[in-house]
């Protein structure tokens, strides 16, 4: 009788918050803060050609460190990586580095797509800028851009695979896209913020200047992690920018998403997920995983100084915080295993890369620094995460995303999804473990889109 009682409650106080919402919330301008060093002088406007080209001596530290390592706790018994990264297989990860690891052909690998540096409010930001090339000419490709952003503790690394499935023509499709891949700031080769206060928000503004920058007024946008808040927050800030936004990590986290994802673990009719229940629910159990994943959230959001000193202080300490998110956000099911899962999707080649963009470029601190930004008080006062999405959206859901929602609580903030797609497989880092089907659904998403589009002006 309690129970019921309750739940009646529950319910009746989602259905007040979904038919008597809050007052609205004003669209703000945010300025267009210079984070840089230099507060005074005319921002150059130069866009200058970048190769990564890291020093020799840079290298033969890391070779050295590598060789020089501490010997590690021996694991529990029987515990693979229920406990972190089991430094067992670590010390495998390690010996690879030291001994098979090939930089130098690495590095030409990353380097084979056109990079770019220039300065947008006071920052150097890096890009990756992939214009189609050997065009069929008889087909009349449009040319669309599309501007992709990673998030933590990924890099431009995630969209190696993806980008020549993008720049190529697609099978029934009469368009293809011209990439641009920017380094987040305090990420990899982009300079990181001298001052307090740019949260994804303030990063929105930025990539809309860069775009701007490029020469495009209006473009599609796609991420991931906080790629995906990242255009999310464009979407809703700069919406006449925006043509479309597709997001493999969709997300409302407000008090009535909350409230009718709690209903919807006992009436998941309510929230229209009675055949795919166990992908949203229930909500015990979706908590407890991000309880269970989410330790280091919670310092990198209040200490990020302190994690991001400890973490850079080593090769092996840098590897190991950050393997280990690719073990367990890629399959939760990976710390069952002795080998945490990592050769399944991502070869050590693949991300070893990834971490050595992070180590060459000692940006793990400035990195993680966004945590702390994206999640204090004055920050969160804004409400910027509120604010409605009125662009069409396409939303991935990839089956091991740490949290996926219904398309009907998503309804609140994106208010025009023309594509929910319930992902075969896959998980938290998509364009880096699926990228045949995410650029598969992207391609879908824009050319529902255009049609949108074409109809509405015909």
């Amino acid at each position: 009788m309690l129970k019921t009682t309750a739940m009646i409650a529950l319910l009746s106080s989602g259905l007040i918050i979904l038919f008597f919402p809050s007052k609205e919330l004003k669209v703000p301008t945010l300025p267009e803060t210079n984070w840089g060093s230099k507060k005074s002088g005319k921002e150059s406007t130069e866009i200058r050609p970048f190769k990564i080209d890291v020093p020799t001596k840079v290298l033969d530290d890391l070779k050295y460190r590598l060789a020089h390592r501490r010997t590690y706790a021996a694991p529990l018994e029987g515990v693979a990586w229920t406990y972190g990264i089991s430094t067992k297989y670590l010390n495998t990860v390690l010996d690879y580095w030291r001994d098979n690891y090939n930089w130098s052909e690495r590095q030409a690998l990353l380097n084979k797509y056109p990079q770019f540096i220039t300065n947008i409010q006071g920052l150097d930001i890096h890009f990756y800028h992939i214009k189609p090339t050997n065009l069929p000419k008889d087909k009349n490709l449009k040319v669309l851009p599309l501007l992709l952003l990673h998030g933590w503790p990924g890099s431009v690394v995630e969209f190696q695979k993806i980008i020549p499935m993008l720049t190529k023509p697609w099978p029934n499709q009469n368009f293809v896209f011209e990439i641009i891949a920017p380094s987040l700031p305090g990420y990899g080769f982009s300079k990181g913020a001298v001052r307090p206060g740019m949260a994804t928000a303030q990063m929105a503004v930025i990539f809309k200047n860069l775009m701007h920058r490029l020469g495009f007024e209006k473009f599609y946008i796609q991420g991931g992690d906080w790629g995906a808040l990242i255009t999310a927050n464009m979407a809703a800030l700069f919406p006449e920018k925006v043509i479309g936004l597709h997001s493999n990590m969709c997300s409302t986290l407000t008090g009535s998403t909350f409230l009718w994802s709690f209903i919807g673990t006992y009436f998941p009719s309510l929230v229209g997920v009675n055949e795919h229940y166990s992908r949203y629910f229930p909500l015990s159990r979706v908590f407890f995983n991000l309880i269970e994943e989410s330790g280091y959230f919670h310092i990198q959001a209040t200490k990020p100084d302190t994690i991001g000193t400890a973490v850079s202080a080593s090769p092996d300490a840098l590897a190991a915080y950050i393997l280990e998110k690719f073990s367990t956000w890629t399959s939760t099911a990976n710390k069952e295993r002795d080998d945490g899962g990592l050769t399944e999707k991502f070869t050590l080649d693949e991300l070893l890369d990834n971490v050595m963009i992070y180590w060459v470029s000692n940006s793990i601190t400035t990195s993680v620094r966004l945590y702390a930004e994206n999640f204090n008080s004055a920050y969160r006062a804004l409400k910027i995460e509120e604010l409605p999405i009125n662009v069409p959206t396409g939303c991935a859901v990839f089956p091991n995303e740490l949290l996926s929602q219904p398309e009907s609580l998503l309804k609140s903030r994106y208010t025009k999804i023309i594509q929910y797609s319930l992902m075969s497989r896959g998980g938290h880092f998509a364009a880096f473990e699926e990228p045949k089907l995410l650029a598969d659904d992207i391609f879908n998403f824009v050319k529902k889109t255009e049609e949108l589009s074409a109809a509405k002006a015909a």
